[in-house]
């Protein structure tokens, strides 16, 4: 007698990704994309997707989720270096558009996030580990006052956070990397005039970016008769710097920091950033012990009658090596619950 086959279990379903999430940090250069499995879970899997790689957002967005195969989550938390006016999104220093609507409907997400990286990273601020803070300057923060961020990377991005009377606090939507910047040096001058001519504005995002650094360098060049050599963008200008002393270069990053240095003691003037100033952004932490050195903590607290307020006032250079906005779209969803 022929024994009988044994029955043949049906696969099994993939369970509905009701808790999961997709967090994403988008900049101008990179998009970096995590797993998170629910509310407070930790937040893995991050792949940093290089955003020319892709001709939409989208498209970075079904690479990540095809690689991790484990579908498609009800939550999405995007943060993004551009402004939040509307539903069509064009970024400022990257190619990519996209209607928050049909992005939404494309991936059939529940509950869709958007806000501004720098807005991700602030709220990311009060979850820090010290580990992944380094000191320039100050004392001690004053519990329960507001609190300023800084950043400089492909852009300049700029926010805070203000408590909101219930132990909690507000993040600050805003593009501060956007204001006008004063010279404060005639070479400072050379400068801000040479971006006016090439830019027709000289905003604080046109020197202390990544961009902003090899323009400065350019400039610098230009009006004292010297060829730029062998250098093509930022980390060349930071390598000639800090490794040639070739003068221009040296002189760029000093201005650089100088100014971002200026930006931040500007807005912890405007917020009465008591809580302290932290600095996020690619370029700064990559500079290392060098910038301690720097004019920056100089020019922070170079702010007449108000210098001894400022004086007082700790700033933080951000090290984290995970992306912390990523921390704060995880969060931006928390809120939302």
């Amino acid at each position: 007698m022929s024994s009988a086959s044994p029955p043949v279990s049906p696969q099994e379903p993939r369970p509905p990704l009701v808790n999961a999430r997709l967090l994403a940090d988008v900049g101008g250069t990179n998009a970096r994309f995590a797993w998170q499995g629910g509310p407070g879970a930790p937040i893995t899997d991050v792949r940093v997707i290089p955003a020319a790689e892709h001709p939409r957002l989208q498209d970075a967005m079904h690479t990540y989720l095809q690689g991790l195969g484990r579908g498609t989550p009800q939550a999405v938390a995007i943060a993004i270096a551009n402004p939040i006016t509307g539903d069509q999104v064009r970024m400022t220093n990257h190619h990519w558009s996209f209607s928050q609507s049909e992005v939404k409907a494309e991936f059939g997400f529940e509950t869709w996030r958007l806000l501004n990286d720098f807005t991700a990273l602030a709220l990311a601020l009060p979850d820090l580990p010290a580990e992944e803070l380094v000191q320039v300057g100050g004392g001690s923060a004053k519990a329960g006052m507001a609190i300023g961020l800084v950043g400089a990377g492909t852009g300049l991005g700029v926010s805070g956070l203000l408590p909101d009377g219930r132990g909690g606090w507000v993040p600050l939507e805003g593009e501060g990397g956007h204001v006008t910047l004063p010279a404060s040096t005639p070479r400072e001058r050379v400068v801000m005039d040479g971006l006016v001519r090439r830019y027709g504005h000289a905003s604080a995002e046109r020197v202390t970016s990544g961009q902003g650094l090899l323009d400065t360098f350019s400039l610098l060049c230009e009006a004292d008769g010297v060829t730029m050599g062998s250098v093509v963008d930022a980390a060349d200008v930071t390598e000639a710097a800090l490794e040639a002393g070739q003068p221009q270069a040296l002189e760029a990053l000093n201005i650089f920091c100088a100014l971002l240095g200026s930006v931040a003691g500007n807005l912890a003037l405007t917020l009465g950033a008591r809580g302290g100033v932290y600095i996020g952004g690619g370029i700064v932490p990559r500079l290392g012990e060098w910038f301690h050195t720097s004019p920056f903590r100089e020019r922070f607290e170079t702010k007449g009658r108000f210098q001894g307020y400022l004086q007082a006032i700790p700033v933080w250079v951000i090290t984290s090596r995970q992306s912390p906005a990523l921390m704060g779209a995880a969060r931006a969803l928390d809120e939302r619950r």
